[in-house]
């Protein structure tokens, strides 16, 4: 139901009857300036989504915009699955096949007539950091190198830059209590925009992970398609998983806000090309 503002917040991979990470969505926000969208997602403390009137020429189906408290994103994929999601419901998503507009480009979505949304997300990139990098991150979130399961952190991203720790176990993960005064700092010494500890979990291909951003205005993510897609990658940098598999990353349980992500790798001709972003949605409340 909308809210006086005109939003639908919706709960995105929720893995629990309280779970997924909330995503205020206006259907509706064409005549919206910035700042009016800017007060929407400062009002609500979350990522939120809008969509709006698309750039004249553009074969896109939708244009969609993100804000979180803070600043406007240039990619959000939770935000996006909420927005498809609602989208759907609302009778307005006329082919399975849709075609987003964004600040990070054209993404792909499949819409089907129910059930999980894809969103489509460009081969990662993944960058080790340095001994000393990984030691100021294990500094922030209060873990020593013998947490770790891997040498060093490193940098991936699909949109956006995030930084994977990979710890040896989950109980260590979900009793972090990270620095976070020091969090964006930090992101800006090492070129990321939040950090990404994870841990293996009970069966193949499946993680435990936490979000905690930059500078998002907010302290912890209960649910983050993007670096989800980003982990994905990382899991292929360190031979943890293969094109073949999909990744699923339960996040937001230290917050009980218990989410499940799923990545699927998208194969081309010369290898993984890219991935697709798996979830949906319930209304909150």
């Amino acid at each position: 139901m909308a809210s006086e503002t005109g939003a639908i917040v919706v709960r995105v991979f929720p893995a629990a009857p309280e779970g997924g990470n909330p995503a205020p969505i206006m259907l509706e926000a064409s005549e919206m300036t910035a700042a009016d969208i800017q007060d929407v997602a400062r009002r609500y403390g979350h990522k939120s989504g809008f969509v709006v009137a698309k750039d004249p020429g553009s074969d896109a189906d939708f244009r969609f915009r993100y804000f979180v408290p803070n600043h406007e994103m240039e990619m959000c994929g939770h935000a996006t699955i909420g927005a498809l999601w609602l989208l759907r419901e609302a009778g307005r998503i006329e082919n399975p096949e849709v075609g987003i507009d964004t600040l990070s480009g054209r993404i792909d979505a499949v819409v089907p007539a129910s059930g999980p949304i894809a969103v489509s997300q460009p081969a990662g990139v993944v960058e080790p950091l340095s001994s000393a990098q990984t030691a100021l991150v294990c500094g922030v979130l209060g873990i020593a190198f013998e947490d770790l399961s891997e040498p060093d952190a490193v940098n991936a991203r699909t949109s956006r830059t995030k930084t994977l720790l990979p710890l040896k176990s989950a109980d260590r993960l979900h009793t972090l209590a990270p620095r976070f005064d020091a969090i964006e700092r930090i992101c800006e010494e090492i070129g990321s925009t939040g950090l990404y500890p994870f841990a293996p979990g009970m069966g193949e291909r499946v993680v435990h992970a936490r979000q905690f951003p930059k500078s998002s205005g907010y302290p912890e993510d209960a649910a983050t398609g993007i670096a989800a897609s980003a982990l994905a990658f990382g899991l292929l940098h360190w031979e943890r998983a293969a094109a073949t598999d999909t990744v699923t990353v339960r996040q937001g349980e230290a917050m009980g806000r218990a989410s499940e992500i799923s990545i699927r790798f998208r194969s081309g001709e010369t290898g993984v090309d890219g991935c697709w972003i798996v979830g949906t949605c319930a209304v909150d409340g």
